[in-house]
């Protein structure tokens, strides 16, 4: 081995892999509201799962970046065993894709597309365009170091210790399917990538290194070795997320172990159907170039290897997904103990898929306003009740610190995905969730402003007038239903919900003003204190303060701030 092959190697891996990476990020920024809108139409069918998977795995490039995605999901409980199964079934079909890439006959194209790829790249200002741009350049990239990966591979072949090496692990028995799976399982596992290690695979025997049997027996194994990335994330998480990479795990080895013991007429009947329906030559057959022997027909014959074995071992797969998470939930049991509850789900396994990220975020959100919701209902119990313990204060108070931490972990999320090469339209979603989990935030503190002004009132013995707890109530009822709805329309993402909320806000303030004035009127009648005037004008204020951060919401839905 010379210095220029390990270069050519080296660098042709390199390029390759940062191509996928370009690829994935470009795709991901273009169609980034199509994937959050995918992910969201799961649901416990599993075709439609089984389809979603399969075009989220398009779109971003990698079967393991949806796996290691899917596993975050379902350990945030956003998503369900059973849906997760599903998404991986399909995921392993999406995966196939990087195979059919790789046998287009376009290398000499690779770096023209990579030169006027990054020209707009680096000065088109206009979003779509640049991520276009961006994928191109990838694909530009995956083509131009598969040229030189075949290139780097091409004197294997002529190399009496590689051709060694290989007779030892030829699939000519059973075992001898199993030791080429083994080989291919452990260097995809090594890479965490089965996209790379089947470009290596296809380029070995492109330049004539290795045999078509051979080429597809590591194929086999490398849907194997790509399991360990999903397993890896899953190393402490939930009962349920464990369960989702342990699915892929069965999924993957059990279609591996039926399909090697019917290797050789597997393999013969993918010749037969290149043979037939694609009218290519046999993947022995060679073709003399200037740069020497090369078999480039071998290329289409594992891909078809590839996404045959995936297709059908679905197809097999998905009626016994209920089983398969039935005998999950028996295999992988719940915790005995119970842990502590965590504050958010935000999940580090999700970065990859900024789109994901965003909608799992914004999930956090949406609790945000559903905690505060129940402490204005907590709030009302204290009013209407009367009832000062430290065991119905204590909640509310527990709520506005756990909504601190909360918005505390969503904007350190946020800041991570927006540092990274994301589209302004997911820029701008970022900002939305972070400005509206500080309004929410911010409600919360004045709900405990007034349960503390009520403290003091307690505590320096004034008592609020029938008359003046009526008022109370009424203009709680009026902010808490306007929160509610506030919450239903950042839940289904209602930019509509401004006009109402412009209207209902005023009359709120038109309802706060007149509580003050029948209030005033009763300190000059001296049916009121200062003080108590003073904390009861306080509390007024606060439920208005209350009301302008929701309206607040309710403009960043529409766009306006």
């Amino acid at each position: 081995m010379n210095a220029q092959m390990v270069f050519e190697i080296l660098g042709g891996f390199g390029l390759f892999l940062l191509g996928m990476k370009n690829m994935s990020e470009g795709m991901q920024a273009v169609a980034g509201e199509r994937l959050r809108r995918m992910i969201g139409a799961v649901t416990n069918n599993r075709l439609m799962a089984c389809g979603v998977g399969t075009a989220v795995t398009c779109l971003i490039q990698s079967s393991s970046i949806t796996t290691v995605m899917v596993v975050g999901m379902v350990n945030a409980g956003v998503m369900t065993l059973l849906q997760a199964i599903g998404v991986i079934a399909g995921a392993n079909i999406g995966t196939t894709i990087t195979g059919w890439v790789v046998t287009l006959s376009v290398d000499k194209y690779g770096l023209p597309l990579i030169g006027s790829a990054a020209l707009i790249y680096l000065f088109i200002k206009r979003d779509r365009v640049r991520f276009t741009a961006m994928f191109v350049l990838g694909l530009g990239m995956v083509f131009y170091g598969l040229q030189l990966m075949k290139t780097g591979f091409s004197p294997f072949k002529d190399m009496p210790g590689f051709v060694e090496l290989f007779h030892r692990f030829e699939p000519t028995s059973y075992f001898g399917v199993l030791r080429c799976c083994m080989i291919g399982a452990l260097l995809t596992a090594l890479i965490q990538s089965s996209s790379a290690t089947l470009a290596i695979t296809m380029t070995l025997a492109f330049s004539g290194a290795i045999t078509y049997q051979t080429a597809a027996a590591l194929v086999l194994g490398e849907n194997i070795g790509t399991t360990i990335t999903a397993f890896l994330a899953s190393l402490g998480t939930s009962p349920n997320a464990r369960r989702a990479a342990y699915a892929h795990i069965m999924f993957n080895v059990f279609g591996v172990l039926w399909i090697t013991a019917i290797f050789s007429w597997y393999t013969d009947g993918v010749l037969w159907f290149l043979d037939v329906f694609h009218h290519t030559e046999r993947p022995d057959v060679a073709v003399y170039t200037d740069a020497g022997v090369t078999y480039p027909h071998v290329m289409a014959a594992i891909a078809v290897t590839h996404s045959a074995f995936n297709i059908v071992n679905t197809i097999l797969f998905l009626p016994l997904i209920g089983y398969v998470a039935r005998f999950l939930n028996w295999a992988v049991p719940d915790r005995k103990k119970p842990t502590a509850p965590r504050l958010t789900y935000l999940d580090v396994r999700v970065f990859d898929t900024p789109s994901i990220a965003l909608e799992q975020s914004g999930k956090e959100v949406v609790k945000m306003g559903h905690r505060v919701d129940q402490m204005l209902e907590l709030l009302r119990e204290v009013f209407a009740a009367g009832n000062l313990e430290p065991d119905k204060i204590e909640p509310i108070f527990q709520a506005e610190n756990d909504l601190d931490i909360v918005q505390k972990e969503i904007v350190e999320f946020i800041g991570h995905i927006m540092s990274g090469n994301i589209s302004h339209e997911t820029m701008k979603t970022a900002r939305e969730q972070l400005r509206m989990s500080d309004e929410f935030e911010s409600i919360s503190d004045y709900v405990v402003t007034i349960l503390k002004l009520r403290l003091k009132m307690r505590d320096t013995d004034q008592v609020l007038s029938p008359e003046a707890l009526e008022e109370i109530l009424q203009l709680h009822d009026m902010v808490s239903g306007y929160i509610c709805d506030v919450n239903h329309a950042v839940e289904s993402e209602n930019g509509q919900f401004l006009k109402e909320a412009m209207t209902r806000g005023t009359e709120i303030t038109t309802l706060m003003k007149d509580c003050r004035s029948k209030h005033l009127a009763r300190v000059g009648d001296g049916k009121a204190t200062p003080l108590k005037s003073l904390i009861y004008t306080d509390m007024l204020t606060s439920y208005r303060r209350i009301k302008d951060h929701a309206f607040n919401i309710a403009e960043v839905l529409a766009g306006e701030k």
